[in-house]
């Protein structure tokens, strides 16, 4: 069993919980070293603290860039306790050992969300705070570290159970939290000069999250998983407020994501519904009701269990509609409160509203793992325009140039290969993920051929639709493919050594096509 605690040093940012801890430990006979605006705190709260400057007989200087930078202040938390030769030193330096610290940093992500210029981001860089740290923790044998005040409460009851000392096993714990802690807070650095300098892939990278759910097993049952956050203030799954429902899955957090990514391509009223992380369901409408009940129009079987994303406030009609379908999440970015009454009756139905959309064309990174390494990328970010080339005899309508884009923007979520069919501002028809992108072509139009047979429809939703392509058709074949199901237009990036073979087919067949030159594959 480790001594009790007899020394502390509290200096904090977040004040949270501070006054009540500080309480606790002058009742337990801890003296209290400190700085600033938490030395002010305390003793204006009554509780007995000695500034660190009279501690260390040395002042602050430099605006407070200098104050705990002394070797009193480390001597002391870095002492072996038991060693000849540093309690040597400590006698014959004046240096007491302190056997609690609890810091929280600079506020430095927080002033970066805030958008503040690049000296006060500066400023917001703590020194002393990580030097501290990382003392405590790494003498954690010894000394108790602590930097998140969520935890002040588990440090009082470790010191009531064990006459005002720390175990070590509870010590090493706060010391991983630490270092955890403040590896983040370098991270957050890295990646904010990163930024600043224009330098999207440094020699040396960072990746940092904060853990916000545990979850109870990732994309199979037999997986651990756990979601964390990374801060970024880009309107989504990671940002939005559950309003009610089940916690949210592995696949849920994934599906979610990529259905409110979907939706916020469009700037007309837009729904999409997203199942297996690809859509089988979207489409623009005059209203959100009619939004969505067009987009699980295009295929209600696959819909059943899927996710729900609406790029406009849920209203009560629409949600009485959603109540329907068994789903498994609704985002939006505003839920009325008509809507939650409607959907209360769907108590494990998760209700997401985020506040806002985020932006498709802002730039970010994305990030996948490999065995011994990570691939990074910009995210995919470019938005089609209407400054598109058309390669064949005929030119598109406008109906069908508005039909193509909408597919185009589609299809850039859609897992490669991909091929959609899209009729009157909806999805009719999707081909994911296949190895052939004429097979693709051609489950789009089976699936839609399924759906237009369900409804009691005469024809198929395919004929008089356009198609899109998320790449070049290597061959003729899957664009003839596309012809048969009775598609008159077709948008693709074009690019393919056999174009002239493809866009000769395309005039054969009466076709109309343009080429974006961009490509959209999605991995």
């Amino acid at each position: 069993m480790s001594s009790p605690i007899r020394r502390a040093l509290i200096s904090v940012s977040d004040k949270t919980g501070l006054i009540e801890f500080g309480k606790f430990l002058a009742a337990s006979g801890v003296e209290i070293l400190s700085t600033g605006g938490s030395a002010k705190a305390l003793a204006d709260a009554g509780v007995p603290v000695t500034e660190v400057s009279a501690h260390t007989g040395f002042p602050e200087i430099m605006d407070g860039r200098v104050k705990t930078l002394h070797p009193k202040i480390h001597g002391g938390l870095l002492a072996i306790r038991g060693n000849a030769k540093h309690e040597a030193a400590m006698k014959e330096h004046g240096i007491a050992p302190i056997d609690l610290v609890a810091v929280n940093l600079y506020p430095f992500e927080a002033t970066v969300a805030k958008g503040a210029d690049y000296e006060t981001c500066i400023e917001n860089i703590d020194i002393g705070g990580p030097g501290m740290i990382r003392a405590a923790a790494k003498n954690h044998a010894f000394v108790t570290v602590v930097v998140d005040a969520a935890d002040y409460a588990a440090v009082m009851e470790e010191m009531k159970a064990n006459g005002g000392a720390t175990t070590l096993e509870f010590r090493k714990k706060l010391a991983a939290t630490a270092y955890a802690r403040t590896a983040v807070y370098d991270a957050a650095i890295s990646g904010w000069f990163a930024r600043v300098l224009n330098e999207p892939f440094p020699k040396r990278a960072a990746f940092a999250g904060e853990l916000k759910q545990t979850l109870r097993y990732g994309e199979n049952p037999h997986q651990q998983a756990a979601f964390y956050v990374s801060g970024e203030a880009r309107p989504g799954v990671a940002t939005a407020r559950q309003l009610q429902g089940k916690e949210l899955s592995f696949n849920n957090y994934n599906d979610t994501d990529a259905a409110f990514e979907l939706v916020a391509e469009f700037q007309e009223t837009a729904c999409a519904i997203i199942k297996h992380a690809n859509p089988c369901g979207c489409a623009h409408g005059a209203s959100v009701k009619e939004a969505y009940l067009k987009a699980l129009a295009c295929d209600p079987v696959s819909a059943f269990g899927g996710i729900v994303a609406l790029n406009r406030p849920l209203d009560g009609a629409t949600a009485e509609e959603i109540a329907k379908l068994f789903a498994e999440v609704v985002i939006a970015p505003e839920i009325s409160a008509e809507a939650r009454t409607v959907l209360a009756s769907k108590k494990n139905l998760r209700v997401l509203e985020t506040g806002g959309l985020p932006d498709p064309k802002a730039p970010g990174m994305t990030l996948r793992s490999l065995s011994g390494g990570y691939l990074l990328q910009t995210r995919d970010d470019a938005v089609t325009s209407a400054e598109l080339k058309v390669v064949t005899k005929r030119a598109p309508s406008a109906q069908e140039m508005k039909d193509l884009l909408f597919a185009f923007a589609i299809c850039k979520h859609v897992k490669s290969n991909a091929i959609v069919y899209v009729k009157d501002g909806a999805l009719v028809g999707g081909g994911a993920g296949q190895m052939s992108r004429v097979d693709s072509a051609r489950i789009a139009a089976w699936k839609s051929k399924e759906a237009s047979a369900a409804a009691g429809e005469s024809q198929p939703r395919t004929i008089g639709s356009v198609v899109a392509s998320d790449a070049f058709f290597p061959f003729a074949d899957g664009l003839l493919a596309a012809a048969e199901a009775g598609a008159t237009a077709v948008i693709q990036p074009g690019g393919s050594m056999r174009d002239e073979e493809v866009i000769k087919a395309a005039d054969e067949k009466g076709l109309a096509m343009v080429f974006t030159g961009m490509r959209h594959f999605r991995h």
